[in-house]
């Protein structure tokens, strides 16, 4: 049988990575919804504005922040935790006068479980999933996870040994069937887990179970809890997630014997269960971004803030990482010089589209690095606000530092990055002011708190506490509220650099990345530019 499982895995395996993954951006107020918002393409002059992005949920690195996860860490002693008797008391009330139905829920948390699992295990790294689900509403949870984490670019498989015959659980089956998800029977498991998956998905029990586990989930539970005594013995292992309860786990008591599972992950729902504090492994998420007001207050819960978008927050410290040994192996497309634009203004627009369809947060985000006359360099993010055959516009405070700079050396160098499509992109260039003209269109089409915090900035200057530009922001707003027209201030305007090189970056594995430098050179009178690739 073994063999068998071994051959249906990478028929399956090699069917999903050639089937269309849909991006990996999602609506949180419509989960099933799997499409980028239309792209606003660059256009010469100013950028269009910038759309909300959605939610990145496979691009940050383990234990990073990534940008609207869930990375913020909440204090664990901090939290509330509920008793078995809370647990399904707050689902009775979500259920009943709140008028939450199950399967708003069962989306919600498996939502929650499969954004936890991305933020921490990457899909380039730990591709094949098993999920093992139960018969109850915790395997509800595990069959919406796999399709999540399917739609997020993983393989997942099901083992769903005790199917129930409710429509909302058939009808879950028919999703993942209709997405080729394969079912796996427990005959069909192998002995060993650890040789065909990567991760494994423990939604057999949620926090109403009672009793022992019966079969076949008592021997499925023994093959997760024999994981751990792979790893003891310096051999490979999966990494088990478990959903809200590790299963065989008392609610309360936790892993009584000692022997139990011992799960590299606890994706806690709603509110942490009292076991979760027993819980000794690196990452405890919290999902479940639904609960009220009303029900807090009611059991007094004190639960962490979400960050961003996210369905999924961080309980307790991440675990301590090896910053030596943090490392990206880059996968992406070939980057050769026969398919490049000849002008790299017209090759950063189309790199520019690529981000913004991406809905990638802030593509106009940059570093602008400058040194005055003492030849210390200085970097900072800015946003570029315009892009034309002359060169790429951004603006400031002229008494700034980067201002003072660029009066002493006129030439400064800008980077674009690009997490999400592993791309980067280099311009150097001699840097000059926009005219009046210019600077004043722009100011007056930022919004109105923009421009009064423009004035109210003496940027890089020294102010005594946050009070002082509070006070001074409310003194301008009293002082133009009858006025219609705020005047621009003499010392804010652009810059506008005019590129004499480009370098566009492309990660690749193994440290051999996609490097194209366009340099500037006369040839028969005519200014063209010159293409050759550089060593990674």
């Amino acid at each position: 049988m073994r063999g068998v499982l071994g051959k249906s895995r990478k028929m399956i395996c090699s069917l999903l990575s050639q089937a269309p993954v849909s991006p990996a951006y999602y609506y949180r107020s419509s989960p099933s919804i799997y499409k980028p918002k239309p792209s606003n393409r660059f256009s010469w002059g100013f950028l269009a504005p910038i759309p909300s992005p959605a939610i990145r949920v496979f691009c940050s690195k383990p234990g990073e922040v990534g940008g609207l996860m869930a990375s913020s860490v909440q204090n664990q002693g901090s939290i509330s935790y509920l008793t078995q008797r809370e647990a399904a008391e707050v689902d009775e009330t979500l259920m009943g006068p709140l008028g939450f139905s199950v399967d708003q829920l069962m989306e919600l948390a498996g939502l929650s479980v499969a954004t936890s699992i991305a933020e921490v295990y990457k899909p380039s790294e730990y591709n094949c999933i098993l999920a093992i689900c139960g018969p109850g509403n915790n395997g509800g949870d595990g069959l919406v996870a796999a399709r999540h984490l399917y739609h997020f670019g993983y393989k997942p498989f099901v083992c769903y040994p005790k199917r129930t015959q409710k429509p909302l659980y058939s009808g879950l089956v028919t999703q993942l069937e209709s997405l080729s998800i394969p079912f796996l029977s427990v005959d069909e498991l192998p002995m060993d887990l650890s040789k065909d998956f990567d991760i494994l998905v423990d939604a057999m029990f949620g926090f109403s179970f009672h009793g022992a586990p019966r079969p076949p989930f008592d021997d499925l539970i023994k093959k997760l809890i024999n994981l751990h005594y792979y790893e003891q013995a310096q051999r490979k292992s999966p990494v088990i997630v478990s959903v809200d309860i590790p299963s065989g786990w008392h609610v309360e008591e936790g892993d009584v014997g000692g022997d139990g599972i011992k799960p590299d992950m606890l994706v806690s729902l709603t509110a942490p269960k009292l076991c979760a504090k027993k819980f000794s492994g690196p990452h405890h998420f919290l999902g479940g971004r639904f609960v009220p007001p009303a029900i807090a207050e009611k059991y007094k819960l004190q639960l962490p803030q979400y960050p961003g978008m996210s369905m999924c927050v961080r309980i307790g410290k991440p675990p301590q990482i090896d910053i030596s040994a943090l490392r990206e192996n880059y996968i992406s497309p070939e980057f050769l010089e026969e398919q490049v634009e000849a002008d790299p203004l017209d090759q950063f627009r189309k790199w520019f589209d690529d981000a913004m369809a991406a809905n990638l947060k802030e593509p106009n985000a940059m570093a602008l690095s400058t040194t005055g006359k003492d030849g210390k360099p200085s970097s900072r993010m800015v946003l570029l606000k315009g892009v034309d055959k002359d060169g790429f516009v951004w603006f400031t405070n002229y008494e700034s530092q980067k201002a003072r700079q660029l009066s002493e050396n006129p030439h400064a160098a800008l980077l674009f990055y690009w997490d999400g499509l592993n791309r980067q992109v280099r311009v150097e260039g001699s840097v000059e002011k926009v005219s009046d003209e210019e600077s004043e269109q722009y100011f007056h089409s930022r919004p109105r708190g923009s421009q009064l915090g423009a004035i109210v900035s003496k940027q890089s200057t020294v102010v005594p506490g946050r009070h002082v530009l509070h006070q001074q922001y409310k003194e301008l707003e009293e002082k133009y509220s009858k006025e219609s027209l705020i005047p621009k201030p003499k010392y804010w305007g652009g810059y506008r650099l005019k590129p004499e090189r480009f370098e566009f970056w492309q990660g690749q594995p193994s440290r051999l990345h996609d490097r194209l430098e366009y340099s500037p050179q006369e040839t028969d009178g005519k200014r063209v530019w010159k293409i050759v690739r550089l060593a990674p």
